[in-house]
């Protein structure tokens, strides 16, 4: 049965990848979907920018978590070998410290383990290989009853541990910091840096997280892969799916405002005064945008508004072709600061670290290099993305060029202590701050994950899919599951549940075929069920 005689439609307000994925699992449920994006094509923080002539990511630049994709593609029709080409990476990233220590991760945990070991020791080395247990137990404690869960409770999370009951919620140790809980596993103070790295990852303060958050480096383990072509190509085949689909995509469409008629979310009305009516209207936009009215009064009061001192990490990057001397770059690279700390204190109050950490992805770099002499004299300029943190203020006027001139004076400093010595030329660098991520996401002040995670009822408390204004839903890395390409994708997934079961209860619709879910195999186990 239709609504109203007809199939019930819906508006998907952004095409970041929740929207895409949200927008292909209504579609394929017989709802008619119209995807409206202010931008000239999809992608959200999917994102590539041109640099003397050359394509780089300039946002998320791997895929993990590859189950959440096989079974979005599955459930619509296709697979994601066909739709995208995949390569697992062996080195996972390759870290390095001004002392002159290096020390790469593998995927093959044994692999990791012999080079920690030679690193610093076998003590060190028995360490990784119990904090690898520790963070898999965590990952497939929380999987299913919150990572796959459209809404997950304390309660949820407690039933789902059965006998273990309150007490095994311990297990996923939310009572500390990730800082604090690594201590328990290694001594080298290089190798706690290095972990509690992965706090960034969810745009979160290792001396705040919680060390559930330990959890990301066991996704990491589970598998890593980049894109042919560059991460941009999932959005682009997130977009041929959704079309082939029957998903209207209009680009350049700006949403003004959420419609409301008779206390429900009945449309939007388009920047230049056109009106899209809708059953339902899907937002996949930063939940703070919402509730600065970006989408009207109505929408505004239909959400929860974020504390601005729960954004999570902003970042400054240089997306640039370089010549670069020193040791050979992997994909992933990461040079440490001498004062972990100290960089944090700085990011909370708001400032530039005097030395940031700095991330390098090295876009035309795979994981073998034969050598550094060989690896010099053939490699000429590489595509490169090098972000360090920082505080999400932008937009605020509180990032300057004084300050971003000795961030990035710092920052190729920190490098050079490093043995990395990169030459950067103005025509060939992009560089983007806090202000310019706060213009391009509106509502965030220029935070790149939603919301900090600075304590486990905090990813219980998330905004969920539904709001308080009937017929209006929310997607994207600010709202539960979190911040990631493949919880927004999730995320996406959950909103589409939602609105065809409160079609289906409201209007005596049934859908053509259910939003796929996750399966607890696949969730908690990496393989598709």
């Amino acid at each position: 049965m239709a609504v109203s005689g007809r199939a019930p439609r819906a508006v998907v307000v952004g095409g970041g990848v929740g929207g895409l994925a949200c927008a292909i699992d209504l579609a394929r449920a017989g709802v008619a979907v119209t995807l409206c994006e202010r931008a000239a094509e999809v992608g959200g923080k999917l994102r590539q920018v041109a640099v003397a002539g050359r394509s780089i990511d300039a946002g998320p630049t791997v895929l993990t978590m590859r189950w959440v994709f096989e079974g979005l593609f599955a459930d619509a029709g296709t697979t994601l070998a066909e739709q995208l080409t995949l390569t697992p990476m062996e080195t996972l990233a390759r870290h390095a410290w001004a002392d002159g220590s290096r020390l790469d991760l593998h995927a093959e945990l044994e692999r990791s383990a012999d080079a920690i070991g030679a690193f610093a020791g076998a003590a060190e080395a028995r360490g990784f290989r119990e904090f690898c247990r520790h963070s898999a137990t965590i990952y497939r404690m929380v999987a299913a009853p919150f990572i796959a869960s459209a809404r997950p409770s304390l309660p949820g999370l407690v039933g789902s541990l059965g006998l273990g009951g309150l007490g095994g919620v311990f297990k996923i140790d939310f009572h500390r910091s990730m800082w604090r809980a690594l201590g328990d596993f290694f001594r080298d103070p290089r190798l706690r840096q290095l972990f509690a790295r992965y706090a960034t990852y969810y745009g979160s303060d290792p001396f705040t997280a919680p060390a559930t958050l330990n959890l990301i480096a066991h996704v990491e383990q589970l598998g890593v892969w980049t894109v042919e072509g560059g991460m941009i190509g999932l959005a682009t085949a997130l977009r041929r799916v959704g079309a082939s689909l029957g998903v209207s995509l209009r680009c350049g469409a700006e949403v003004a405002e959420v419609a409301v008629q008779r206390g429900k979310a009945r449309g939007v009305v388009l920047a230049g005064g056109e009106a899209i009516a809708a059953d339902a209207v899907i937002v996949n936009g930063d939940v703070a945008a919402v509730a600065e009215g970006r989408l009207g009064a109505a929408a505004a009061a239909a959400v929860k508004t974020p504390a601005a001192d729960r954004r999570s990490l902003s970042a400054l990057t240089w997306a640039c072709v370089a010549e670069v001397k020193g040791w050979p770059l992997v994909r992933h690279n990461v040079c440490f600061s001498r004062d972990y700390a100290a960089e944090f204190a700085a990011l909370a109050a708001g400032r530039l670290p005097a030395e940031p950490t700095v991330y390098i992805c090295a876009q035309d770099r795979g994981d073998v290099v034969a050598g550094a002499a060989a690896y010099t004299a053939a490699a000429g300029p590489q595509r490169l993305l090098i972000l360090v943190n920082a505080p999400p203020c932008g937009g605020e006027g509180r990032f300057r060029h004084p300050e971003i001139d000795a961030c990035q004076q710092a920052t190729f400093q920190l490098l050079r202590r490093c043995g990395l010595d990169l030459t950067l030329t103005p025509e060939a660098t992009l560089l983007t701050t806090p202000n310019e991520l706060a213009a391009l996401f509106p509502g965030t002040h220029g935070a790149i994950y939603g919301a900090a995670t600075r304590g486990f009822t905090d990813t219980l408390r998330r905004q969920g899919a539904r709001t308080r204004l009937a017929g209006l839903y929310l997607a994207g890395g600010s709202v539960h599951p979190g911040a990631g390409v493949p919880m927004a994708t999730l995320s996406g997934r959950h909103a589409a549940q939602s609105v065809l079961a409160d079609l289906a209860s409201t209007a005596g619709w049934r859908p053509a075929g259910t939003a796929g879910g996750t399966s607890t195999r696949s969730a908690t186990t990496g393989a598709t069920g």
